[in-house]
């Protein structure tokens, strides 16, 4: 006679199942304990970061909720209409202080591409010459307009009306 079967061919299933829950049942529940005894142990041991956690999450969402309300958009309330203005006239270099102060057509034209901020070997490339004709005539700038410097060059032909 096999193990699975009694007389007449009934399965055995209704002797074994009860012992065999009774063990899940118990095996289960252990696990459950085994796992809040490490959960309690685990909160006991660290509870200082866990807290230290919740006030520095605390403080995020604060200042997250604080910054969204604070740089919030107003709606803008539309004040008097504005006219609008008349483009400046086109800059017109002074010719008569020009021919006071002797500059030659090139020497404006480095004295532009030094309003610009370009260095002397840019300057050089930009008009097909070498850098030291750059620097003579940067030189010559200097000396008629009575400065040192190229900044100081450029702020002068803007005070003599040869630079916008």
């Amino acid at each position: 006679m096999s193990l699975s079967s009694r007389s007449g061919g009934q399965p055995d299933a209704p002797r074994y199942a009860k012992p065999v829950l009774i063990y899940g049942v118990c095996g289960g529940l252990l696990i459950v304990s085994l796992r809040l005894a490490e959960y309690r142990f685990l909160v006991v041991e660290h509870s200082i970061e866990i807290y230290v956690a919740l006030i520095a999450a605390l403080f995020a969402a604060l200042g997250i909720w604080l910054g969204l309300s604070i740089t919030r958009s107003r709606p803008v309330v539309a004040g008097p209409a504005v006219p609008p203005t008349t483009p400046p006239a086109p800059f017109v270099v002074d010719r008569a202080r020009l021919e006071q102060l002797a500059i030659t057509p090139r020497e404006l034209e480095i004295l532009q591409l030094m309003a610009t901020g370009m260095s002397t070997r840019e300057m050089a490339e930009a008009l097909f010459v070498s850098e030291n004709t750059v620097k003579t005539h940067a030189s010559r700038i200097f000396d008629k307009l009575g400065v040192n410097k190229r900044m100081k060059a450029v702020h002068a032909a803007q005070a003599h009306g040869l630079l916008p």
